[in-house]
């Protein structure tokens, strides 16, 4: 799989990389043994990005990715976890945000024992604008001051943030000395504003990993999670996309993955499966040619939910 180099981190990273959300069950039901082998599958199709959190699943998929990547050697993977966002085992949304620098020192030691690991590439401060932007301020102040100590002494290779919201982004990325940024949900079909921070994370040197192609399970024929804030009627339009390239002999997930991974801007995409073939035919897709013009006549039917904001 072609590799390219996140900004300045000097990672030279697959175009398609592994978010491991899925192994802990955050979309749905999964077989462990299966899940790991998932992982098993992205190292064969040559991914060689790992990117993981304590809040995912209460720290169910941190342990399941650190069984899958026991006894591989750590110089064939870029692993990276997040800090500042816990959630209790088996929940979705009861999370406490924390970004003291006690509760990120802690939090790192916990996830690299969990990981096997004593070494993170990338650190990503996760998700500062949850319970209505209240901790904000203290994630770009204590928080980013944390890690960025964690950098200073060797801990961890680089300084991030994963999150959503543009304005943050450019906030983020005209102040702040970062070396990536996480950000998901905004190169997609139905949401492009990805590009607008582009030039500012290029000027800088600044790594701009590509999150969530199929925008949380939107651009599938399954449909989201129950949690996603997506209204009955944005889901009857994403229903409506799915069931068009259905009629056109593809699938709405298909051309979501190829769309979102094909553009020579961005160094890698990373999507979330504990399905070994999932993982398998996402690879095969992504090596595939898009079709521009089913990308025109979805993105037409798209044009409800263009661009929209969702309340994560």
């Amino acid at each position: 799989m072609e590799r390219n180099i996140l900004g300045r981190t000097g990672m030279k990273v697959s175009r398609l990389s592994f978010g491991a959300s899925s192994l802990g069950g955050v979309f749905r039901s999964v077989d462990e043994k299966e899940a790991i082998k998932a992982v098993h599958v992205a190292l064969e199709c040559g991914i060689n990005y790992f990117d993981v959190a304590p809040a995912y699943a209460g720290t169910v998929s941190e342990t399941v990715l650190g069984k899958a990547l026991r006894g591989v050697r750590r110089d064939l993977y870029y692993l990276s976890t997040k800090v500042g966002k816990y959630t209790k085992p088996g929940t979705y949304g009861e999370d406490t945000l924390d970004y003291s620098l006690a509760r990120i020192r802690k939090s790192i030691e916990e996830s690299a024992e969990r990981l096997g690991t004593d070494y993170f590439d990338l650190i990503h401060i996760h998700d500062i604008e949850y319970q209505g932007r209240k901790h904000t301020e203290w994630a770009l102040t204590e928080g980013y001051e944390s890690v960025l100590e964690l950098k200073r002494v060797g801990r961890i290779g680089g300084v991030s943030f994963g999150i959503y919201p543009v304005d943050l982004w450019v906030r983020i990325l005209s102040s702040l000395d970062v070396d990536a940024g996480l950000v998901h949900n905004h190169y997609c079909l139905n949401d492009t504003r990805m590009t607008e921070l582009l030039p500012m994370a290029e000027a800088k040197g600044i790594g701009i990993i590509n999150g969530s192609p199929f925008a949380s399970a939107l651009l599938t024929d399954r449909g989201p999670a129950d949690w996603h804030p997506a209204s009955a009627q944005d889901r009857a339009t994403f229903k409506t996309a799915a069931d068009f390239c259905r009629k056109q002999g593809s699938s709405i997930a298909k051309l979501a993955l190829q769309f979102a991974s094909q553009n020579p801007s961005l160094p890698t995409t990373l999507f979330s499966s504990a399905n070994p073939e999932s993982v398998r035919r996402n690879v095969e897709w992504h090596q595939e040619p898009v079709d521009l013009q089913l990308v025109a006549e979805v993105q037409k039917l798209l044009r409800p939910v263009r661009d929209k904001q969702w309340d994560y």
